[in-house]
């Protein structure tokens, strides 16, 4: 017999157990209030974790733009003062 796996090595079966120990600790109608709040903190952790990457994003191009300009002050700099 193959056994199916979900994730993290868990089985069918282990889910199953895991599901029925959940509905006898919280109750039948406790369960869509907890999967409503796992949902939205899921949902909060992703657009945290978007912004975040949206703010390295920002600070990686603006720091491309200072070296850039910088790199450019200094070539000039360097013309200048091989003209003199």
């Amino acid at each position: 017999m193959q056994r199916i796996y979900l994730g993290f090595g868990i089985g069918m079966q282990e889910m199953i157990v895991i599901f029925l120990i959940v509905l006898l600790l919280f109750g039948a109608k406790k369960i869509p209030e907890l999967a409503r709040g796992i949902g939205k903190g899921m949902g909060e952790f992703k657009k945290a974790k978007t912004e975040f990457e949206r703010e390295i994003n920002m600070g990686e191009e603006e720091g491309k733009r200072e070296w850039d300009r910088v790199s450019k002050e200094r070539e000039k700099q360097s013309d200048s003062s091989s003209q003199d």
